[in-house]
């Protein structure tokens, strides 16, 4: 006779953003620390990438996200007081080595050209692909840990992360991606 019984998922306990010995409190802290070192590393990056494009457009995305992205730095900070420690980066390996591919993308390819543009939007959104990602994935542990102030303040940078991806689409796909398919190689 086969067991007509139903069997119920139990719902997941929350865990309670006082329980100061949770592993994943642990690693969320660990994920936020990353993440800080990632938006450092950032701000020290994107004026290279402001230099090297040569589409007006361009320039002024990375430059907008720049200042953004600063205050992405300061708004990790506001995380830490929240957590109760004190900010501290921890090197992103990923972060880390997707701004080195940026900076060969820079070397590669001739200066003043749209096909530099190209690689510099491909390893732009590159960047934001990571951030929205991590940014997603933190705002939904946050509120898992009944983090709900910290979700909140981390789903602000997602969602101007996935704003700076749009943006850089729209250059894309509005004009350097046709003007760089016409240069010529010499």
């Amino acid at each position: 006779m086969a067991n007509t019984a139903t069997k119920t998922k139990a719902k997941p306990k929350q865990q309670e953003a006082g329980e100061k010995d949770s592993m994943l409190l642990e690693f969320f802290h660990g994920e936020i620390k990353d993440i800080y070192w990632a938006e450092k590393h950032l701000v020290k990056t994107l004026p290279k990438m402001v230099k090297a494009a040569t589409s007006p457009e361009l320039k002024e995305a990375f430059t907008g996200h720049l200042e953004e992205t600063k205050g992405h730095v300061e708004r990790l900070e506001q995380v830490f007081e929240i957590l109760g420690a004190k900010p501290q980066a921890k090197k992103c390996e990923a972060m880390d080595g997707i701004t080195k591919e940026g900076e060969s993308i820079i070397e590669e390819t001739e200066a003043g050209t749209s096909t530099r543009d190209v690689g510099l939007i491909l390893a732009g959104q590159k960047v934001e692909h990571y951030e929205i990602s991590t940014y997603g994935g933190l705002t939904q542990l946050a509120r898992n840990l009944n983090l709900d102030d910290v979700a909140e303040i981390l789903e602000t940078t997602l969602n101007e992360e996935k704003t700076a991806d749009e943006k850089l689409t729209t250059i894309a796909e509005d004009h350097v991606n046709y003007d760089a398919a016409q240069e010529a190689e010499d």
